[in-house]
């Protein structure tokens, strides 16, 4: 893991377990996902439309077995789903403006099931300026949304009613090597989830991301 991001991330997490240095974390939090963000729209300048489509680790064991615009987009769908359905009972970004057409996909999961050639061709279909404008959009309502949360609202666990809401939305894959995603998710406490889906997920995905970038483009 990146140092200065890790180093990043363990502060924040000590942070927000104190009431005290609890709004300091959040501001940790965000201050990492600002790094973050800022190496994945890098993509967009150091890259060609179809660097975004290759899978140059294709029998690896890691998320670097991806193409970037599945990382994007599987990034920026799960922190929609959680935040929205999860924590917030809202409607999802993805939904609400329309961005299943703007981004051209043909999905609306979180893409976990896709595998090699069908990772491809989903990565070809999307419109990456849409997408990229989807992932800026979950990640400020995902902030206004914590940024809300008083210290003691990150003890709650997510309710059997919003779990239902989750399964009912279609929006993890039923396969079996994915739906045990929505138990993960309704196990954590909203600390959990803050210190998962909206930090340490972006660091993995991000540090894959750019180990496939170096290896098109050493």
């Amino acid at each position: 893991m990146n140092d200065e991001w890790s180093e990043c991330n363990k502060a924040m997490q000590n942070q927000i377990k104190k009431r005290d240095t609890y709004p300091i974390g959040i501001e940790t939090l965000f201050d990492l996902r600002n790094r973050l963000m800022h190496t994945m729209l890098s993509f967009s300048d150091e890259l060609r439309r179809e660097d975004f489509n290759t899978l140059p680790f294709v029998n690896a064991d890691g998320n670097h077995n991806a193409t970037i615009a599945w990382t994007l987009w599987h990034v920026f769908r799960i922190e929609d789903i959680v935040a929205h359905t999860l924590i917030q009972g809202d409607e999802q970004i993805f939904f609400a403006d329309d961005y299943q057409r703007r981004i051209n996909t043909p999905i609306i999961t979180t893409g976990n099931e896709l595998e090699k050639q069908q990772l491809i061709a989903f990565s070809e279909q999307l419109n990456l300026k849409e997408l990229y404008s989807y992932g800026l959009e979950v990640k400020e309502s995902t902030e206004k949304i914590i940024r809300a949360l008083p210290f003691d609202a990150l003890k709650r666990k997510i309710g059997n009613d919003r779990k239902a809401c989750l399964k009912s939305l279609n929006v993890v894959s039923k396969s079996k090597d994915v739906i045990w995603l929505i138990d993960y998710w309704c196990g954590k406490d909203i600390r959990g989830l803050i210190q998962m889906p909206f930090s340490r997920h972006w660091i993995m995905h991000t540090e894959a991301s750019l180990r496939i970038k170096n290896k098109i483009r050493p």
